[in-house]
């Protein structure tokens, strides 16, 4: 029990600094695409940063890991989370760095209120509509056939395949760019059905307090309408007593 306190009590200690590094992250990644003809040293300080991150992420899991009371029921229902840490980063796996910010969000978003767990999917919402884009457009930019050539392009393609509307005026030519588009349809319909249910919880939650509030009051003036009936009862019955008492009695007639 001491472990699994000590456990939640590291994660939510971390939660600021590794949402902070995932800011970093992401300015890393998105630099990179952006501006594919910057200085090399930007480049390299751009990879060293996502190195750091990636590490502040395996330091992360590996002490939870240590923290956790059961550690292969751990493992077992952090898959994602072991993956992310697991794959090196190198260029045919760059893409999947990307695992490691979204998962944060979502295990931050896991334990918070539904109103809080709005906020947190809303921003993985924007996150991975981002970062979907920097990917298409890394992958699609220099395709033969392409038509994704600039980060406005990847942006409205990554909005409309997030919506599942498809107008087909851009659409990815590649294995790659293909996965990517399925992997962000469904994480796309995923998160957004996860926003709407959790508004639809919180309104059907406010009903039922208001519900309940009503029938508190409603049980309340019953029990108050009772204790009147009653009072008007007695009261009755001791006006009945005092009347009677009040009567003189008549005289014994004389023989």
């Amino acid at each position: 029990m001491k472990q699994q306190t000590a456990q939640v009590r590291w994660e939510q200690r971390l939660q600021t600094p590794l949402l902070s590094l995932s800011l970093v992250f992401a300015v890393a990644y998105a630099v990179q695409i952006v501006t594919p003809g910057a200085p090399d040293w930007v480049h390299k300080t751009c990879q060293v940063a996502e190195w750091v991150v990636w590490g502040a992420f395996a330091v992360d899991y590996v002490v939870r890991l240590a923290l956790a009371p059961g550690k292969w029921l751990f493992v077992r229902s952090h898959p994602l989370d072991l993956v992310a840490v697991l794959l090196p980063l190198v260029q045919p796996l760059r893409l999947l760095r990307l695992v490691s910010t979204l998962l944060l969000v979502g295990r931050r978003a896991r334990m918070a209120p539904q109103i809080t767990l709005t906020t947190y999917v809303g921003g993985a919402v924007v996150g991975l509509m981002m970062f979907g884009s920097l990917a298409v457009l890394q992958v699609e930019r220099d395709a033969p056939g392409g038509n994704i050539k600039t980060l406005g392009d990847a942006v409205w393609w990554s909005f409309t395949t997030m919506t599942t509307v498809g107008y087909g005026d851009l659409s990815p030519t590649t294995g790659l760019g293909r996965v990517l588009a399925v992997g962000l349809m469904i994480s796309g319909i995923a998160l957004l059905g996860v926003v709407t249910a959790n508004i639809a919880a919180w309104f059907i939650s406010r009903f039922e307090r208001d519900d309940a509030a009503e029938r508190r009051q409603t049980a309340l003036l019953e029990a108050l309408t009772a204790e009147v009936r009653e009072l008007r009862a007695e009261v009755a019955r001791l006006s009945d007593t005092q009347g009677t008492a009040a009567v003189p009695e008549a005289p014994a007639p004389r023989v």
